[in-house]
């Protein structure tokens, strides 16, 4: 027998495709054990499928010594580093579940999803502890264990366990041999309510958001993907890295993203595919013109989303063809992009994911006629192409997944070729330098405010990319406000990018008929009398992306 034949002799059918996330990194050790596979830092120091097979092996041991097991739940706060892909082949082998946290996180929100998710194990470097510092005996962590602090340090729990100990176990452990549709990612993203919904995420969706990118072209075989994506975000572990594994491509990572070095570090990394929001393509259009610009061209730029002008700027500038059809969310992503060798219409989103159906629905959940805006909504055409439900909330995964589609709480059209164009957001999110900002959440913290009778925060337009917001406030008889007190007040309990940028003082906030505040009103004023925070220095500076101080 040759290998490829069965015990009767009968030939053996070609393996498939792999279909879970540990499957994809075996076949890749297979494949290429020795070429450069990922970086995660700013001097490039890269790691091998097969080195990077060896590190989750141990961090895996590591973690079933700690008690983890199949369906555990494994939270990090980290930023960019090589640890975060570490956890999260790790987990697959285990059949354990990741829980990415925003590392901006602090307060109450931290503390929500501490709480709902009730990890076994939380794995943070010194600032993170430091912002879950009284909430993990809450939310059931058993352990804690500690990246980039020093053994003995001052943190949370004094029986933490350095992420090094776990790179050095070498001990066995039960490998999970999982299910396509097994969880193997709880993310959380924003809602219309403070109460953020976890996403459950299965190993298979991961496998396919990689395949969705590969059939449209956007990551072929050899490409080099470069991104400043965060990887606790969806786009960071599915969009760029999981196009990269499934894809035969390797990926690096910036540790943070610069949009004054972003496209030399690119250059340096050897890059051939950029990844990220529109934002970040429209503020590093906003970087003064260098006579470097465009010395060093890529196969492919993603900025999505980004207007036409803007992108026909940067393929020019750059030497740089730029692709921003695309849209999607953690839910189903993506939900469209296009192929950049068909025909486009940069002024949509795109083409439906060959994965997916989709639709555009009255409030009635009747088909609209092409051209007519409604709600996006989405379905599977095969298993796995998209999430698995809410966390713990199956009433809310039931109103999503209503009539047998997925409601994304988005407005768009279709048109005759099918592209889809969006519209406007039906949930009231801010979506703010990559982010979405429940503007209810900012609200309840700016009512705290004993000078506050009322408040509405809205997204008024920015200079460059998204949203920029505005707090609009109605004082309490008799009361006054610095902008230094509102600022004071958020600073420590939200994230730098949910800081609002203006300040709107007024009478009364417009509402209709019901009391209901009309916040379209509101937009439409913009910026005008409104006080510009970040002007003034309150907001915008680096020292409110995290805290230096770790306690």
């Amino acid at each position: 027998m040759t290998g490829t034949e069965d015990a009767l002799g009968s030939p053996l059918p070609a393996p498939g495709p792999p279909t879970t996330v540990d499957a994809a990194l075996r076949q890749r050790v297979e494949q290429d054990p020795d070429g450069q596979f990922v970086c995660c830092d700013d001097e490039l120091n890269w790691f091998s499928a097969a080195e990077v097979d060896r590190r989750s092996d141990r961090v895996a041991a590591g973690l079933a010594r700690l008690g983890v097991g199949q369906g555990d739940r494994v939270a990090w706060i980290l930023p960019n580093r090589i640890e975060t892909i570490d956890i999260l082949f790790a987990v697959a082998k285990l059949g354990a579940v990741q829980v990415p946290l925003n590392y901006f996180l602090k307060g109450d929100f931290l503390s929500y999803q501490l709480d709902d998710c009730e990890p076994k194990v939380l794995i943070a470097d010194a600032v993170g502890l430091a912002a879950a510092d009284g909430y993990l005996e809450r939310a059931g962590v058993q352990q804690i264990v500690t990246v980039g602090v020093p053994e003995g340090a001052n943190e949370p729990a004094g029986d933490a366990v350095p992420f090094s100990r776990l790179l050095d176990d070498e001990g066995a452990y039960r490998r999970a041999t999982p299910d396509a549709s097994d969880p193997i990612t709880l993310m959380y993203t924003s809602g219309t309510t403070a109460a953020a919904k976890g996403c459950v995420l299965s190993t298979g969706y991961y496998v396919n958001v990689g395949r969705a990118y590969g059939m449209r072209g956007w990551v072929i075989p050899g490409d080099r993907v470069y991104t400043g994506f965060p990887m606790y975000h969806s786009s960071g572990q599915m969009v760029a890295f999981m196009s990269a594994l499934v894809n035969d491509a390797s990926f690096a990572v910036a540790s943070d993203f610069h949009a004054s070095t972003f496209m030399a570090d690119a250059a340096r990394a050897e890059a051939t595919m950029l990844v990220g929001v529109g934002v970040m393509g429209a503020m590093i259009l906003a970087q003064p013109p260098r006579p470097t610009d465009g010395a060093r061209s890529f196969r492919m730029a993603t900025w999505v989303p980004l207007p036409e002008a803007q992108q026909r700027e940067f393929a020019e500038r750059f030497k740089t063809p730029v692709m921003a059809e695309g849209y999607g969310q953690t839910e189903c992503v993506p939900v469209t992009n296009t192929d950049p060798n068909s025909p486009r219409d940069p002024s949509t989103c795109g083409q439906p994911s060959p994965l997916l159906e989709v639709r555009i629905h009255d409030e009635f959940d009747n088909e609209v006629p092409l051209g007519g805006a409604g709600e996006i909504v989405v379905r599977p055409k095969v298993p796995n192409a998209m999430y698995s439900g809410y966390w713990r909330k199956p009433e809310e995964t039931a109103i999503a997944w209503r009539n047998l589609w997925h409601h994304t709480g988005d407005f768009g059209r279709m048109d005759q070729s099918g592209a889809v164009s969006f519209v406007d957001r039906k949930k009231d999110i801010v979506r703010r330098r990559g982010e979405n900002i429940s503007s209810l959440s900012i609200e309840l913290l700016i009512r705290e405010l004993p000078a506050v009778a009322d408040v509405a925060v809205s997204a008024v337009p920015a200079d460059v990319g998204d949203d920029e917001m505005k707090a609009s406030v109605v004082l309490a008889q008799g009361a006054s406000m610095e902008p230094s007190d509102l600022i004071d007040h958020l600073r420590d309990r939200v994230a730098y990018f949910a800081l609002p940028r203006y300040l709107d003082i007024r009478e009364s906030l417009p509402a209709n008929a019901l009391g209901r505040i009309m916040k379209h009103v509101l937009r439409a004023e913009g910026t005008a009398g409104s006080v510009d925070m970040q002007d003034m220095g309150l907001v915008g500076g680096r020292r409110d992306r995290r805290s230096t101080d770790a306690g």
